[in-house]
């Protein structure tokens, strides 16, 4: 029996003047506040951030609590923030809970 990815794995990597953090995993209780504790303060010294979830599968509402709170500092510092390659069951929770209006996406 395989078991469950239980980490998210965010590998950072600059592109022009984007700031990119590849996630890989899960956005879950376990692993917001990893991504809390790395995206926020990025917000600092970098007017884009991209957030690649092309192997992100799953987003729970601690997830989707951090997301906001990176929109919010993007906002505040007037920066860029945006979530590409989102896989579809991740953009389905985003639509579900309205999400999909107030971040993002392309």
């Amino acid at each position: 029996m395989e078991c469950p990815i239980l980490i998210m794995i965010i590998t950072q990597t600059q592109e022009g003047k984007a700031l990119t953090l590849r996630l890989e995993g899960r956005l879950d209780a376990l692993t917001a506040p990893e991504l809390q504790k790395e995206l926020i303060p990025l917000f600092e010294a970098h007017s884009e951030i991209v957030l690649d979830f092309a192997e992100l599968t799953y987003v729970s509402s601690a997830g989707l609590r951090v997301l906001l709170m990176g929109q919010k500092a993007a906002t505040s510092k007037k920066a860029v923030f945006t979530l590409v390659n989102v896989l579809p069951q991740v953009m389905e929770v985003f639509k579900m809970t309205g999400f999909s209006g107030i971040l993002n996406t392309r």
